[in-house]
């Protein structure tokens, strides 16, 4: 790849400040928002508010746009975040196949790529070939402001230390340093994180789970497994460990399950979906789901995965009757893994927390 040298100005975005400051630009959209107003819901004064929005409009991250009548002195400047000043990548490591995205800085997307790719072969072969398909993603050539890159995989993995763990059906992963790899493959930030946790930060900050601060998403596509968000934060355990929904046993002599256990949830699911019986699944679905909701408390339920968009209506009634709460669907043509990939290194500009504990206002 041929990476050019310009990008964001980082030190315009260090400080909670400026992160509260950008957090309502980009909230404001199109319509922007005024340094007054700004200082009224930062609590800031007006003087630290001009001194930060200069500091932001000097790096390009923030323009004017035109004027605001007041409801008394001389009209108000409106300002507007700029989106094409930064943007970050986001990857999703798929059991059969590869997604990037493209987010500007206001989170939208810019390109998106596919391609089929087998996690089977050797490590570092796998990460070449996804660096490769980034590349394309970028057009082999570094776009100004590019932030970093997310990668969300099947876990367990360590987020912390950016290594996979023993992936279900991928044992020969364990142990591999997946960020460090690959931020030197692609010569820019990686943040890791499992796939389930990525797009329940992605879901959260598009406000798809409404008013509720705790939710879980659960995708079921060629595994199972959930992402949580609990009191307003993303939940990982203290070893990245949970959300590893798709293997609770709910059967004692079940059919044996890729993990090396029986009964587990996730086998029970593809089983039924192998037999071409979407209802069985899908009630199946609801069962682990009620536990959930049992044991956790949550308000909500957020749907997603590509066998749940084959039957999305199956999936949603008989999870909502069986989980007692309210059920939506992730938008699977926004590629909520991938988008919620990028987000692990754009929301934190945001004053969303740090990559590792993200917290969803």
């Amino acid at each position: 790849m041929s990476w050019s040298d310009t990008g964001v100005n980082l030190s315009a975005l260090r400080g909670h400040n400026a992160a509260l400051a950008l957090d309502l630009l980009r909230a404001a959209g199109r319509d922007g928002i005024s340094r007054l107003e700004l200082a009224e819901r930062t609590g800031l004064t007006p003087q630290a508010v001009s001194k930060i929005t200069a500091r932001l409009r000097a790096a390009g991250l923030v323009s004017e746009a035109g004027h605001r009548a007041s409801t008394g002195g001389k009209p108000r400047t409106v300002l507007r975040l700029a989106p094409s000043a930064g943007c970050a990548v986001g990857v999703r490591l798929d059991r059969d196949a590869l997604t990037a995205v493209l987010l500007d800085l206001a989170g939208e997307r810019v390109r998106v790529r596919e391609a089929p790719l087998d996690p089977g072969g050797e490590p570092p072969a796998v990460l070449a070939r996804v660096a490769d398909e980034v590349g394309l993603l970028l057009r082999g050539e570094r776009p100004p402001g590019l932030l970093g890159a997310g990668v969300a995989m099947p876990g367990p993995l360590d987020h912390a230390s950016g290594v996979a763990r023993r992936v279900t059906g991928f044992p020969h992963w364990d142990g591999f340093p997946v960020r460090d790899t690959l931020a030197a493959l692609l010569g820019c930030p990686v943040v890791l994180d499992k796939d389930t946790n990525a797009a329940a930060l992605g879901l959260a900050l598009s406000g798809v789970a409404g008013e509720s601060d705790s939710f879980a998403y659960l995708h079921l596509g060629t595994g199972l497994g959930a992402g949580l968000v609990l009191g307003g934060g993303l939940y990982r355990g203290a070893r990245t460990g949970a959300g590893e929904f798709g293997h609770q046993t709910v059967q004692l002599d079940g059919p044996e399950c890729r993990c090396g256990r029986r009964g587990c949830i996730e086998a029970l699911c593809l089983d039924a979906v192998r037999r071409g019986e979407p209802e069985r699944a899908a009630r199946i679905l609801g069962a682990g789901a009620a536990n959930l909701v049992a044991l956790l408390d949550i308000g909500r339920i957020v749907l997603g995965g590509r066998i749940v968009a084959a039957a999305p209506d199956v999936f949603t009634a008989r999870v909502a009757e069986a989980a007692g709460v309210p059920v939506a669907l992730a938008d699977g043509g926004a590629h909520p893994i991938a988008g919620g990939a990028a987000q692990l290194i754009l929301a934190p500009l945001f004053g969303r927390g740090d990559p590792y504990s993200p917290k969803i206002r």
